[in-house]
């Protein structure tokens, strides 16, 4: 298995134990949290009923400017500000009815004509986001006629550059024009940006727009736009910005400060729970050969819910990754071939009786497994059908079972490279992402109803096959000069990709960020009305490929968590935002 992830493969080169040839095994990092989070202690029931009282003051006055009957553009930017500042969970409803109004103004009543770039791209935006299907026509009127492409005039119009910027990561396939608005408003971002950080003479007259709070946005949306982004990480990062505004609005801020603080105390204790699940397994010593993420597995999921309301959910998945983290090292770095057909027959069974056929450290793994199910089925006891999502968990984690051993097969065969077809039927499953979309259902309540959890394991599914689509080639293309070094590996994408065409290792990888890209456009065209399920299930998945953007875009950062991931783990789970 090529990949990296918490469900994917080994990360390190490899080292045979001694007087256990016939094994492979590598040496990982040891966690660089130690017991951080194991020794984290709440803070008094005090301050956060201080906290929640004000929290609850603030909603209300928030309410209210929500519902104030101000001019469609100040309400799309009211809106903006609560989705950037991380808090729009709290107004789903309000912000769904303010944008259907502004729908109707806009669309249905053919009102939009004469707005500028800036709003017309932020509201293409936010009711795309919203699950409009909004034509990318309305970016016609910026384009020249004659000449077919947008107008130089636009250039000088940083902040309409920077909407159009976000609003073209919303395109589906086909949609050309937002291709143009893509390369269009980088091109000139990017420009600003070096002028700015230069110092030099404008040679266009932008010195009106060069504000710090706009070059920090453009600089940071050119590293990380905001479709792809982690909410989480996002408010913290737009928080800053946002103070620094001379037209902030101090109840958007201060509750966006103390929501985040608060919500931040209760993954604090989340990840202290779980810290002690994982302490009492003992892996590090039953398990040795097994990677130690439990910090960075937490943080995974925390970038697919944050919300307070899907405690249970995080709970559940985390679990299920570390234990498939936990499998994946068995599958690529420590099991035997006939150790391994025990394993893959025992969890097709799912039953107490197979742990006597297997090895002692299979089984000190297999009965994790299967008490964490059983756990799961406890906390799920008093809800509407927990037998069908028992049932469609456990056979996500067979799928990704039978996966693993398929690609353990190819392991036992050093020479074969796999066609790219051949390779990705296959290699999209061991991404562990097929798998983690009906595991994430499990804890999300009455929404996720069972003809949910049909399709999510349905094929073709365009959604999750294109969120595991983008989790395996990001891993392969960024980990491949790494696994290339390391040896003792399945292909990867690249190479498999690089032997069928006859092309160098740049040409493929370019081609595969090409696969990238539609699998974003697939995306968000299902993410369009009318949808396959619901919206807060669709989410779950978009959050998934979220993370894979965050954490792979131009390294593997879950390998080396001692770098930036290091940062952005504290800056969501241990500092707090200065009040």
């Amino acid at each position: 298995m090529s990949a990296q992830s918490p469900t994917g493969a080994s990360s390190a080169s490899p080292l045979v134990h001694a007087g256990n040839s016939d094994r492979r095994s590598v040496e990982f990092l040891p966690s660089i949290w130690g017991d951080h989070f194991l020794n984290h202690a709440s803070d008094s029931m005090m301050i956060h009923e201080s906290a929640e009282k004000q929290i609850l003051k603030l909603k209300s006055e928030v309410k209210r400017m929500l519902d104030v009957n101000s001019s469609p553009p100040e309400k799309l930017n009211l809106i903006d500000q609560i989705q950037r500042l991380g808090i729009s969970y709290i107004f789903e409803r309000e912000i769904d009815e303010a944008l259907e109004q502004i729908h109707q103004v806009y669309f249905e009543r053919n009102a939009g004509d004469d707005v500028d770039m800036n709003t017309t791209a932020l509201l293409f935006r936010l009711l795309r986001q919203q699950g409009y299907r909004i034509s990318c026509n309305v970016f016609d009127k910026f384009k020249d006629s004659s000449l077919g492409s947008f107008r130089e005039s636009l250039v000088t119009d940083m902040r309409g550059l920077l909407s159009l910027y976000e609003a073209s990561h919303l395109r589906v396939r086909g949609e050309d024009i937002l291709e143009e608005a893509l390369a269009f408003t980088f091109t000139h971002l990017k420009r600003f940006m070096e002028e700015y950080n230069n110092n030099e003479s404008h040679s266009l007259p932008i010195t009106r727009t060069r504000s710090h709070s706009l070059a920090a946005q453009i600089g940071h949306v050119l590293k990380q736009c905001l479709r792809k982004g982690l909410t989480r990480i996002e408010a913290r990062h737009y928080i800053s910005i946002y103070e620094g505004e001379g037209s902030h609005s101090e109840v958007l801020l201060n509750l966006a400060k103390l929501d985040f603080n608060l919500l931040q105390k209760q993954h604090q204790k989340e990840l202290n729970d779980i810290s002690r699940w994982w302490k009492e397994l003992d892996f590090g010593r039953n398990l040795p050969f097994a990677r130690d993420r439990v910090v960075e597995c937490y943080f995974w999921i925390l970038g697919v819910y944050f919300e307070p309301e899907y405690a249970l959910a995080r709970n559940i998945v985390t679990k299920v990754i570390m234990l498939t983290s936990v499998m994946d090292d068995i599958y690529d770095v420590y099991g035997t071939p006939e150790e391994l057909q025990l394993l893959t027959d025992a969890i097709e069974r799912w039953d107490r009786g197979e742990t006597g056929q297997l090895p002692e450290y299979m089984q000190i793994f297999y009965k994790a497994l299967l008490d964490v199910f059983d756990e799961i089925g406890e906390k799920l006891a008093d809800e509407e059908g927990i037998s069908y999502r028992l049932f469609y968990g456990k056979e996500a984690m067979k799928m990704q079972a039978r996966a693993y051993f398929d690609e353990a097969k190819w392991l036992d065969q050093p020479q074969y490279i796999p066609t790219v077809e051949e390779y990705m039927s296959v290699a999209v499953v061991s991404s562990g992402y097929v798998m983690l979309v009906p595991i994430s259902f499990l804890g999300m309540g009455h929404i996720a109803t069972e003809d949910a959890f049909k399709w999510s394991l349905g094929n073709p599914n365009k959604i999750v096959r294109a969120s595991a689509t983008i989790a395996r080639l990001m891993d392969d293309i960024v980990s491949h000069k790494f696994e290339q070094e390391r040896g003792g590996h399945v292909a990867s994408a690249v190479e498999c990709f690089m032997k069928q065409y006859g092309v160098t290792e740049q040409q493929a990888k370019e081609e595969l960020w090409k696969k990238v890209d539609d699998a974003w456009k697939d995306i968000n065209e299902e993410c369009l009305r009318p949808r396959p399920v619901p919206e807060p299930l669709l989410a779950r998945i978009l959050n998934l490929a979220r993370v894979m953007d965050v954490l792979y875009k131009d390294k593997d950062r879950y390998t080396h968590p001692d770098l930036e991931l290091k940062q952005l783990v504290a800056s969501v789970l241990i500092e707090p935002i200065p009040s």
